[in-house]
């Protein structure tokens, strides 16, 4: 089944809302239109979405958050709901990342109710799950990510599901330089697309999207992207220089 490709940047806690729409305006300006194929979404911090929207109007380009709360409103200090960030333009929100899972203990719990959350507002999330190395160093790679995946699917109608975006990151190769071998990611990727068919609908999981996230740069994203069951990346530091990301995508989307 042919899905659409995407690309996601992944900003983090990186540039102030000046930074954000230079940055979003020069990586637009750099890529012209898309191959009708591919998507590519910006993910800024929360006080750069509005100025990255609006930088990025008449552009193919779209936008992402990196968080949502579960609630629409309310005594939430700090947080910021579902359709605040739909009313910024969002149209992806990423949720359940490892650096969320790690220093802000969030649960499995809370991320499928966080994804519930964003699938109200008719927005994609984009379903973070990984492995830390000791996990991986003691066979327990696909336990971890079954009972991830299940957990947070857990009672999605086949309609909601179809707007779910996954993305594997296994937590050992984030930041640290370190890749998945292809083989791995493959495996991991076609384990994945098991795990759905068995928790939602076997067409349905053919559908849906998965994401590598772990390291990907200019240099590895064409081999990774030629797996079957890769479609897309979610990508952190190679994303923050616009002329090295551009330079992903287009290695990614094109060759």
């Amino acid at each position: 089944m042919n899905r659409k490709k995407l690309i996601v940047a992944n900003w983090k806690m990186h540039k102030t809302p000046e930074e954000a729409t230079r940055d979003a305006k020069a990586i637009a300006m750099a890529l012209g239109a898309l191959p009708p194929h591919a998507d590519v979404a910006l993910a800024p911090p929360f006080p750069a979405l509005v100025s990255t929207h609006q930088s990025l109007a008449g552009t193919p380009l779209l936008l992402a958050a990196q968080n949502a709360h579960t609630e629409p409103q309310g005594a939430f200090t700090g947080e910021t709901s579902a359709p605040m960030l739909k009313a910024c333009g969002c149209r992806f929100v990423i949720t359940g990342h490892s650096e969320r899972r790690q220093y802000c203990g969030e649960t499995d719990t809370l991320i499928q109710a966080k994804l519930q959350a964003i699938l109200r507002e008719d927005m994609c999330p984009i379903l973070c799950i990984g492995e830390r190395e000791e996990e991986r160093n003691t066979n327990l790679t696909f336990k971890v990510l079954d009972k991830q995946v299940r957990e947070a699917v857990k009672g999605l109608s086949v309609t909601d599901a179809d707007f779910l975006v996954l993305a594997y990151e296994p937590v050992w190769a984030i930041g640290t330089g370190k890749t998945a071998s292809t083989d791995q990611v493959q495996e991991v990727h076609a384990f994945l697309r098991k795990t759905l068919a068995e928790s939602l609908e076997k067409d349905l999981a053919k559908r849906i999207r998965i994401l590598y996230g772990g390291s990907v740069k200019p240099s590895n994203i064409k081999e990774l992207m030629e797996l079957p069951d890769v479609d897309g990346a979610l990508v952190g530091g190679a994303s923050l220089d616009p002329e090295t990301f551009v330079s992903l995508i287009r290695n990614g989307l094109y060759s």
